[in-house]
């Protein structure tokens, strides 16, 4: 064989093993995302599945107070219709929604020390912080997964291959700034 015929094949084979290993960088990269969601999706059903109990614990001590714990309600039905969905941007306006009526139970249930000493709305009150919690680290990491791959199918030359192969970018999950404000817990009772 002639040199400029094995530069040839040389040339080609590097091409190729290049692509291939760009090929295979992205879909790490995309199933990394889809990990890192379903990690939220499985902490967003199991405090989906506590919150029933919350409320229905609340409403034993709270008769006057239907309208908030009927926004809880409202509100965890919107979650899991955006995580149903994956429907990454609803969801996180509806979590926004949540994270405010919770607020509002919260802080309410301080008016009913028989609720705030029963055992059962302790556990409940410690369950849903810790799942809360847990969420926000999923919700740090997903987000920092999707943040790497949009970045990677939007990069030369990882682009050419994305789009030719269908990559598309994912929405982060972001929460209104009204979420990352201090509650004002004055106000809360005041308009009672």
């Amino acid at each position: 064989m002639e040199p400029s015929t094995l530069i040839f094949i040389a040339v080609i084979a590097i091409l190729t093993f290049y692509v291939i290993s760009l090929y295979n960088n992205l879909v790490r990269l995309k199933h990394n995302a889809s990990q890192a969601w379903s990690n939220i999706d499985v902490l967003l059903k199991q405090r989906h599945d506590e919150l029933p109990k919350l409320v229905d614990t609340c409403r034993e001590y709270m008769q006057y107070e239907q309208e908030t714990l009927t926004r809880v309600i409202e509100a965890r039905s919107h979650v899991a219709e955006a995580r149903e969905n994956q429907d990454v941007k609803g969801l996180g306006q509806a979590e926004t929604q949540l994270r405010l009526s919770m607020g509002n139970l919260f802080a309410l249930a301080e008016d009913y020390p028989e609720l705030k000493a029963s055992e059962s709305f302790q556990h409940l009150q410690s369950r849903i912080s810790g799942l809360e919690n847990s969420i926000a680290d999923r919700r740090e990491f997903y987000n920092a997964s999707v943040n790497i791959y949009n970045v990677r199918i939007e990069q030369f030359p990882d682009l050419i291959i994305a789009r030719q192969l269908n990559f598309t970018s994912r929405d982060l999950l972001e929460f209104k700034i009204a979420e990352l404000a201090d509650v004002n817990v004055g106000n809360l009772f005041k308009s009672r």
